[in-house]
C-alpha cells in the first residue's frame, strides 16, 4: 500500500513531484502551445492570436512568420475555446444539392476564394433535392453555430425559412432569385434562360422543340426551365405542342442523358431540336447519336444548360446557356464576408446574368 508521502513503489516522493503529477499541463503533455509558436515566431503571444483570428488585419510577413512556427511546432488551436470567448466560429454553413456537380463545386471554390483569407472555413452538406433533407441539415448546421450560412436556392419549407430568419446570422441564398428572400440573394432568373434560348432557336428555324431533363419535385431550379420552355412555345410557335420529357429521379449524368435521347426519338420523332435542362443531359445524347448515326445538328438540334467545360469541347460543340457558376459563389461569399464583419450592413440582390452561347449542335 502505497502512503501519502510514497511513490508507486514505496519510495518517498516530494510535495513537488506529486503536484506535477496532479497539474498536467499542455507542457507536460508535450502539446504546442500559442506561446511556444510566439517564442518559435519572435512575436508576441497577441500577435499570433491575431494572425489566427483577423489574418488580414496583419502584415504578408508577419503571418508568413507565424504560420512557418504554427508548422514547425506541429500547434493546433483549439478553436471551441476561441469560439466560445469570441462568440464566433469562423465558420459558415454551405448546404448544396449534390456535391458531386460540377457546377456547385465552381460555386464552393469562388466561396472559398473570398472567405479563406479572412480565416473562414466552410462545413458543407448535400441536400440531394430533397426539402425535408435541407430542413434537418440546416437545424444541424445552425446547432454548430457557423457565422454565416449560404443555402442554394430560394424554395425552402416553412421551417426552414423560420429557423434561418431567427439565427441572427447573415444568409444568403444562391442560383435563383425571389422577390423575397431571407437575407442577401445572387442567382440569375431560371425562367428568363430558357426563355431566351428557346427563342434563339426558333430564331434559327427549329419549329418542333422538346425539352428533357430530371424534373423532381425538390430541384425548383429544373421545375423553373420546364415551366418556362412550355410558356415559350405558346408564346413562340402558336399550336405547336409543348413536349416534355422527364426523367423523374434520375443522377445527373451521361448515361440518363443518352436514355433521354431514346425516349424522345421514339415518343415525339417529330422533334427537330431536343433542349436538355443540362449539358450533362445534352452530352450524353451526343455520344448517344454518335453511336447510333443520327447527324447532329443537320437532322436533330441539341442544347444544353450550364455551360460546363465539356460544352466546349465535345463534338459538335454544344449550345447552351453560359451561367457564371464561380461569380455566384464569389459574390456570396462576398456578402457574407460584409454582412459577417459590418454591423449595419443590409442584405443585397444580385443578378450575376446569363449568356445564350451559339455553337455547331443546333
Amino acid at each position: 500500500m502505497t502512503g501519502r508521502g510514497e511513490g508507486p513503489h514505496g519510495a518517498p516522493s516530494s510535495d513537488g513531484e506529486a503536484g506535477d503529477r496532479r497539474r498536467l499541463t499542455s507542457r507536460s503533455t508535450l502539446r504546442p502551445t500559442m506561446s511556444d509558436v510566439a517564442r518559435h515566431a519572435g512575436v508576441a503571444p497577441q500577435t499570433v492570436s491575431r494572425t489566427l483570428r483577423t489574418p488580414h488585419l496583419v502584415s504578408r510577413e508577419t503571418y508568413e512568420r507565424v504560420q512557418r512556427s504554427i508548422a514547425a511546432t506541429g500547434y493546433v488551436p483549439n478553436l471551441t475555446a476561441s469560439s466560445l470567448a469570441s462568440n464566433r466560429s469562423m465558420t459558415v454553413a454551405v448546404l448544396i444539392p449534390a456535391i458531386s456537380t460540377s457546377i456547385f463545386a465552381d460555386v464552393l471554390h469562388g466561396l472559398d476564394e473570398v472567405l479563406s483569407p479572412h480565416g473562414y472555413h466552410l462545413f458543407i452538406g448535400s441536400t440531394d433535392y430533397d426539402l425535408d433533407q435541407e430542413e434537418q441539415l440546416t437545424r444541424t448546421f445552425l446547432g454548430r453555430r457557423p457565422d454565416g450560412f449560404f443555402i442554394v436556392g430560394t424554395a425552402h419549407t416553412e421551417t426552414t425559412t423560420h429557423l434561418l430568419l431567427q439565427s441572427a446570422i447573415p444568409v444568403v441564398e444562391g442560383w435563383s432569385l425571389t422577390p423575397n428572400p431571407i437575407g442577401s440573394v445572387v442567382g440569375f432568373s431560371n425562367i428568363a434562360a430558357v426563355h431566351a434560348i428557346t427563342q434563339a432557336v426558333v430564331e434559327k428555324g427549329y419549329r418542333h422543340p422538346t425539352f428533357a431533363g430530371s424534373i423532381r419535385e425538390g430541384d425548383t431550379r429544373a421545375v423553373e426551365r420546364s415551366k418556362s420552355f412550355e410558356l415559350a412555345v405558346r408564346e413562340l410557335l402558336p399550336g405547336e405542342p409543348v413536349r416534355i420529357v422527364n426523367a423523374g429521379a434520375r443522377e445527373v449524368e451521361f448515361e440518363t442523358g443518352r436514355e433521354l435521347s431514346r425516349r424522345v426519338l421514339a415518343e415525339h420523332p417529330e422533334t427537330d431540336v431536343l433542349m436538355f435542362s443540362s449539358d450533362i443531359f445534352a452530352a450524353g445524347a451526343l455520344f448517344e447519336f454518335q453511336q447510333s448515326g443520327v447527324k447532329v445538328p443537320e437532322q436533330l438540334g441539341v442544347t444544353g444548360f450550364g455551360d460546363f467545360e465539356i460544352a466546349r469541347h465535345i463534338s459538335p460543340a454544344l449550345t447552351t446557356v453560359a451561367v457564371p457558376n464561380r461569380a455566384i459563389g464569389t459574390e456570396a461569399g462576398r456578402l457574407l464576408l460584409r454582412g459577417m464583419t459590418e454591423p449595419d450592413f443590409m442584405p443585397q440582390r444580385i443578378d450575376v446574368g446569363f449568356e445564350v452561347v451559339l455553337r455547331q449542335s443546333a
